[in-house]
């Protein structure tokens, strides 16, 4: 049996039940084990711990699969933990409200480095993990077996990958061709999803309760969407209302099918502008040109994957937010967001809370803003919890 055994003290983690074992806690490894093996992760002592997966290559040594060790990494492990995760689903959100839904949330669904999203009758993949690769066919045959799903496509194009040694991946998997572009309904409103090369597995399925919230305060507002992507946000506010809508976005194809999501809800087109640029820069020109908005969206793309980078991250962070606080109107409301690893709850707000002293504005916080149902957040992981959001009032 192949064994990962930590040095002195540096179990802890471990018997809190976080899943992760890092290559500084590991004082030796038994045996010959392959990238995506099961090992046994032993304390200093010998004592059992938990069953992991080994990877040689990540800073993650060893991601756990269970802590039972009664418990058999095989076909039924896995069959059980998709059973669960995807039922655990159907219960939350109901094929009425919605037919694209995240099924698998990786660790926080007991199942590091998989991440697997419904869109119709399409599953799209990530697998992220040595662990996951390693038992990505019988993941696959599973997958189709207990959603009934008619087809599993892979966007495993991501450089985390490397981190682990593995390559970059996309394609099908198995199942039927899949469509490039496919439309989804979620709470009264479709939307065409890019499959093939949209950011992340197709669309940003974190944010469905947070665009149902900036619908509800859309009524009567300008609105400046930035970062807008295929215009999820841009397309709730039209819907709520919205007396116009800016959407910034540095790439022509993703605005392209932002427009076509307006046409697609039958929305007023001429109310819609669509911006193709820097941001930032945007933003400033705005400021330098005295242009004001009712309601501002930022939801920009991650800043800090990791906590060793949030300082960096802070400064974007700051800049964008201080730049928004200056655009909008007193009695205006920011939407504000980041999907940074590094940057928690806590210091986001301060984050913003800077912005807004050094912008010389007073404002207040209506809401705190977290990613949707079917992205839980396990007790005993909480970098799950990657989504953080804001809803500020500025006096």
């Amino acid at each position: 049996m192949e064994r990962v055994q930590l040095k002195p003290g540096r179990e802890k983690a471990l018997l809190r039940r976080h899943p992760w074992v890092f290559s500084g806690a590991v004082v030796g490894v038994s045996g010959s084990p392959g990238d995506g093996d099961t090992v046994e992760i032993q304390s200093s002592d010998g004592d059992f711990l938990a069953w992991g997966a080994y990877s040689s290559r990540s800073q993650i040594r060893s991601r756990v699969w269970s802590w039972d060790s009664a418990e058999r990494i095989d076909e039924r492990f896995f069959r059980n933990r998709l059973s669960t995760a995807i039922a655990a689903r159907q219960t939350l959100l109901s094929s009425d409200q919605t037919n694209a839904v995240r099924l698998v949330h990786a660790e926080s669904d007991g199942l590091p480095g998989l991440i697997v999203d419904r869109y119709g009758e399409i599953l799209v993949t990530q697998i992220l993990s040595c662990g996951a690769e390693h038992w990505r066919d019988v993941i696959v045959e599973l997958l189709l077996e207990l959603s009934g799903a008619k087809s599993v496509y892979e966007r495993s194009d991501v450089d985390v990958r490397s981190l682990e040694g593995l390559v970059e991946r996309k394609g099908l998997m198995a199942g039927e061709a899949v469509a490039a572009v496919v439309r989804i309904h979620e709470r009264g409103l479709s939307y065409w999803v890019d499959l093939h090369s949209g950011h992340k597995t197709g669309f940003y399925l974190d944010q469905r309760a947070n665009r149902g919230r900036l619908r509800d305060y859309a009524q009567g507002r300008e609105v400046l969407d930035c970062f807008s992507y295929s215009g999820g946000f841009a397309v709730a506010a039209l819907a709520g209302g919205a007396i116009s809508v800016l959407a910034i976005d540095s790439s022509a194809r993703a605005l392209e099918l932002a427009r076509e999501n307006v046409l697609l809800n039958e929305l007023p087109a001429h109310k819609a502008e669509l911006l193709e640029g820097d941001v930032f820069q945007q933003l400033r020109e705005f400021r330098d040109r005295a242009r004001s908005f009712d309601l501002i969206v930022l939801d920009p793309p991650k800043f800090a994957p990791t906590a060793a980078q949030a300082q960096r991250a802070a400064r974007g962070y700051k800049d964008i937010n201080l730049l928004a606080f200056k655009l909008l109107r007193p009695g205006g409301i920011l939407f504000t967001f980041s999907c940074s690893g590094g940057v928690d709850m806590d210091l986001f707000q301060k984050i913003v809370a800077g912005a807004a002293l050094d912008a010389g504005v007073d404002a207040q916080i209506l809401e705190h803003l977290h990613q949707d149902l079917d992205h839980p957040v396990a007790l005993n992981f909480p970098e799950g919890e990657y989504l953080k959001g804001l809803v500020i009032r500025k006096l």
